[in-house]
């Protein structure tokens, strides 16, 4: 079970296990906005609902930038575990550029490919093969991508997802 944790004004922060939401709720550090359905939580002070969407009761300053780091996993993600140059389903990641000829390990350079697309390209970019890409390779926006762990959501988490994007 895991739960959904908003800033005080309701931004996804992040998603943590069921066990540091209900701690955070017990401590009056946060607030149930959703809960889950089933038994509460029985303790020595008391009953506590199973929470899925948490709020924390005072506002936490994020530091950090709208980046999103560069993965092998999060590459595949991106480009939906399909090929960039051929469609079918993909295992591995492609540098546009090679990096023998200064490409970068950047969002921009890099694609997810087949392995078959993978070896016919070798150390050549796609235009020397005559090939093109089916969409131009970008840095991934939204909120599943700067809340860690919304990948895999609870349709509950929907309408505050929504309000960060």
């Amino acid at each position: 079970m895991r739960t959904l944790v908003l800033n005080a004004g309701y931004e996804p922060l992040a998603v943590v296990s069921f066990k540091r939401a209900l701690v955070l709720v017990m401590n009056d550090k946060a607030t149930v906005v959703e809960r889950l359905e089933g038994e509460p939580v029985w303790a020595a002070s008391g009953s506590w609902e199973r929470p899925a969407v948490i709020i924390l009761t005072r506002y936490v300053r994020v530091p950090g930038s709208t980046h999103v780091p560069v993965t092998r996993r999060g590459v595949l993600r991106r480009d939906a575990q399909r090929c960039g140059y051929c469609d079918k389903s993909a295992t591995t990641i492609d540098h546009i550029l090679p990096r023998s000829r200064g490409g970068a390990d950047s969002w921009e350079n890099l694609v997810a490919c087949c392995l078959r697309c993978s070896n016919v390209k070798g150390d050549r970019t796609p235009q020397e093969m005559g090939w093109e890409l089916r969409v131009a390779p970008r840095p991934p926006r939204g909120p599943q991508w700067m809340v860690r762990g919304t990948d895999r959501s609870d349709p509950r988490w929907e309408p505050y997802l929504a309000l960060a994007a």
